[in-house]
C-alpha cells in the first residue's frame, strides 16, 4: 500500500500499557508512540484537517475545533476536550454506547515528528481477557500506518484498499504482528504470558477475518 513497506513500519511503533483513574474507576491506557519523518505541522496538519483526515483514515463531520463535537463516519465521535497546535489534542471517543479518551501529542525530534497515542478506557474484564489491549490497539496501529503511507506520499489511501488491505498476506502479517507486540506489552503488565498470547491470538483473528485460535 502506498509504495512502503507496512512490515518495517509495524515495527517503528513502541507499544505499551498504563493505566489511570475516571471517575474512581481503574482504567486501561493503550500507549503507541512512533516518529514521522515530516516536520509537526505537516503531521498536525494530517490529523486535524477534515480535508486530509479521510486521505489516511475516514471522512469526518462535524465542528474541529475545542468544544466541537466531530462525528468519524461510521465510527466513533465525540467531543473536542484539548487543542493546542502543533502539540496536542485530546477527545472523547463514544462509540456503541461507551465512552473513552484519545490523547495525541507531537513533539519534534531528530529527523522528524514523535507522535504519542494514548487511548484510555473503563475495561469490561471478559472483553479484556478475551481480547487484552489489541482489541484498540491493532485499530490505532491500522491507522497510524495509513498516516506513515499519505505522509510519505502526499496521496489518499484508495477506498477498496483499504477495505481489503486486512485480507492481503501483507495485511494479515501487518496485523499479526502489531497483535504479537501488544500481547507481549499485556505481559510485561503482569498478565500471564500464554494468556496474553492467546488474546493476541483471538485479536488476529478478529482483524482478519480468520477463524478464531482454539484455546
Amino acid at each position: 500500500m502506498a509504495g512502503i513497506d507496512a512490515l518495517e513500519q509495524v515495527g517503528l511503533v513502541a507499544r505499551e500499557l498504563d493505566r489511570g483513574e475516571r471517575d474512581g474507576t481503574p482504567t486501561k491506557i493503550a500507549v503507541a508512540r512512533r516518529v514521522y519523518r515530516a516536520e509537526p505541522a505537516d503531521v498536525w496538519d494530517a490529523l486535524t484537517d477534515a480535508e486530509r483526515i479521510p486521505r489516511w483514515f475516514a471522512p469526518v463531520e462535524g465542528d474541529l475545533r475545542l468544544g466541537g463535537r466531530y462525528q468519524v463516519i461510521g465510527n466513533a465521535g465525540g467531543t473536542v476536550e484539548e487543542c493546542r497546535a502543533p502539540e496536542r489534542f485530546a477527545l472523547t471517543w463514544e462509540f456503541g454506547g461507551q465512552v473513552s479518551w484519545v490523547d495525541v501529542a507531537l513533539a519534534p525530534v531528530d529527523g522528524g515528528t514523535e507522535l504519542t497515542l494514548r487511548h484510555e478506557s473503563h475495561v469490561d474484564p471478559q472483553f479484556w481477557e478475551q481480547f487484552g489491549p489489541g482489541a484498540v490497539g491493532v485499530g490505532w496501529d491500522l491507522a497510524l500506518w495509513g498516516l506513515a503511507a499519505h505522509l510519505a506520499t502526499g496521496e489518499a489511501i484508495a477506498q477498496e484498499i483499504g477495505d481489503t488491505w486486512h485480507t492481503t498476506p501483507e495485511g494479515r502479517a501487518f496485523i499479526e504482528h502489531a497483535a504479537t507486540d501488544w500481547a507481549r506489552a499485556d505481559a510485561a503488565d503482569g498478565r500471564d504470558e500464554a494468556d496474553a498470547r492467546a488474546a493476541g491470538a483471538r485479536t488476529r483473528a478478529f482483524y482478519t477475518g480468520e477463524p478464531a485460535p482454539e484455546v
